[in-house]
């Protein structure tokens, strides 16, 4: 049983969506963006199920709509929590160091953020515990919110009609469907890797300019 299939098999999106259509698609995607505490929501498997079912027709909207509403669900989801990483970040700033916090990594993510925020808002996004908690740390660093918004747009637009359209191509050719997550999966690691390693590279290396500082 495949990975997508034993999401599935737990959170029944076919029904849900027959019931609860494209506004359930959309709280979804901003519940998982939008709260940590729902990073286990599976909104791309929604978003999978969306696409199909305008397809078939048993979603009454056009691909056009489907993608334009997921991707203001997002970008909603990600200002929630840019909001809430904003206002808990003054008690983080004044916590102590503990086993499982340091200063430093803070600092170290703030000096991040200011140079390379962008790569972590948008490529970050294809990614579901990244789009949970980039906008938080974003939020806690307080980036520029102008900007906050511009990238997560970005990456919203970027990976939200990416599985739509897959789900959109599964509806029209049931053919591929049993080697479509083999295919996306493909697509995603090769646009994420380069940029994934680029921001493990640029972070450790924040990392060590809060050093040279301290």
């Amino acid at each position: 049983m495949t990975e997508l299939s034993i999401i599935l098999s737990v959170f029944d999106t076919e029904t849900i969506i027959r019931n609860g259509g494209l506004l359930v698609i959309c709280l979804a995607v901003f519940a998982q963006t939008g709260f940590f505490f729902s990073f286990f929501v599976p909104s791309g498997v929604f978003l999978f199920g969306g696409g199909m079912f305008v397809a078939t027709g048993q979603l009454e909207h056009s691909f056009l709509i489907v993608c334009i509403c997921s991707v203001l669900a997002s970008v909603s989801g990600c200002a929630a929590g840019y909001w809430f990483g904003r206002n808990a970040g003054p008690l983080l700033y004044k916590k102590k160091d503990s086993k499982f916090f340091r200063q430093k990594y803070l600092k170290t993510a703030e000096i991040f953020y200011k140079k390379h925020g962008q790569l972590a808002l948008t490529i970050g996004m294809w990614f579901p515990i990244t789009r949970t908690f980039a906008p938080i740390v974003a939020g806690i660093v307080r980036m520029n919110f102008s900007r906050f918004v511009w990238f997560t747009f970005m990456g919203s637009a970027l990976w939200i009609p990416a599985f739509i359209a897959a789900g959109y191509l599964i509806g029209n050719v049931p053919a591929i469907k049993e080697y479509l997550n083999y295919i996306m999966a493909a697509i995603i690691l090769a646009v994420t890797i380069p940029a994934v390693t680029r921001i493990i590279i640029e972070f450790k290396k924040a990392g060590r300019d809060y050093n040279d500082k301290s």
